[in-house]
């Protein structure tokens, strides 16, 4: 029987162990990125590559990311230039973890890692459930090495301005007009200046149409034919004195306005909020586009009247 020398037999094993080495797979970490992988969240790891940040969420942390679903971006647009794509995406970044047993039933402020320092999310509990800017938490808790990811159905979008500058980008024309005219000449109220300026109030914001529909209900030819005292006392109907993201609102609750009167929240047969002078609720069309300044804004079918 042929028999190795002790050199050769050493060499051989050296050699073999090699080749096990060699085959052994590479265990990825199973940072935020892998958990995106992991979990099918196939849109937000494309655009994570496009925005250039693979290397943050693969990185130390800790973080915690909001993780949109491929059916919330597919209702987007998704910005093409990868520098706003990457302030999204890290509008939905907080800069330490936080589980949803951390989550407070009173809203939390957490900054996220936008350019902007002074960019913010809003978290807070509701019973079992979980909201950031009034969006449900659909998943919480996937646990990753370097933080933790909750999946929600809605991609965040973060503030461009102030409450006028935010009405004016969403292409709120009639209202911005409202507001300039009350907010000049003789026996206005600086409107403009409160909306630049306030922090955590809710503004019902009406449509274009709506206004238009109050004119030809009011037989106007244009919304500087409203007596300048009516008109202010229409906005201040729309100005609540609170931020409320539409998750906080509740059947009955009278919300406080710049008027005396405040405004009546109705959800049985859908969001609605009622001044004292609308003869009937109005339709709340679309929510929750923040502004800076912790100020929401809902969008309304109708003017609200005092």
């Amino acid at each position: 029987m042929l028999l190795l020398s002790s050199t050769a037999l050493t060499a051989t094993m050296t050699f073999m162990t090699g080749c096990d080495k060699d085959d052994d797979p590479v265990v990825e970490p199973n940072t935020i990125v892998k958990v995106a992988v992991d979990n099918g969240f196939s849109t937000l790891v494309s655009a994570v590559q496009t925005a250039g940040l693979e290397a943050t969420l693969k990185g130390p942390g800790p973080l915690t990311v909001f993780a949109p679903t491929n059916a919330a971006f597919s209702a987007i647009t998704v910005p093409s230039d990868p520098n706003v794509l990457k302030n999204i995406l890290l509008y939905h970044t907080l800069g330490a973890k936080v589980e949803a047993s951390q989550v407070l039933e009173t809203p939390l402020t957490y900054g996220v890692l936008t350019a902007n320092a002074t960019d913010s999310v809003y978290v807070k509990r509701a019973g079992s459930n979980v909201f950031i800017n009034g969006v449900k938490v659909d998943l919480a808790n996937v646990q990753a090495v370097n933080g933790v990811v909750h999946a929600i159905g809605t991609v965040l979008l973060p503030p461009t301005g102030d409450m006028v500058q935010t009405v004016v980008s969403k292409g709120y024309d009639s209202l911005v007009v409202a507001v300039t005219l009350a907010s000049t000449g003789a026996g206005s109220e600086p409107i403009a200046t409160l909306l630049t300026t306030v922090k955590n109030v809710t503004l019902f914001a009406p449509t274009n149409q709506a206004f238009r529909d109050l004119l030809a209900a009011l037989s106007l030819p244009n919304l500087a034919a409203i007596p300048k005292a009516t008109l202010i006392a229409v906005l201040k109907q729309h100005v609540v004195t609170l931020r409320g993201f539409s998750t906080d609102l509740a059947e009955g609750q009278v919300l406080p306005t710049l008027a005396p009167s405040g405004l009546t929240v109705t959800l049985a047969s859908g969001a609605k909020v009622k001044g004292p002078g609308n003869p009937a609720a109005v339709t709340i069309s679309r929510v929750n586009i923040v502004a800076k300044n912790g100020c929401v804004i809902h969008e309304v079918a109708g003017v609200l009247r005092p």
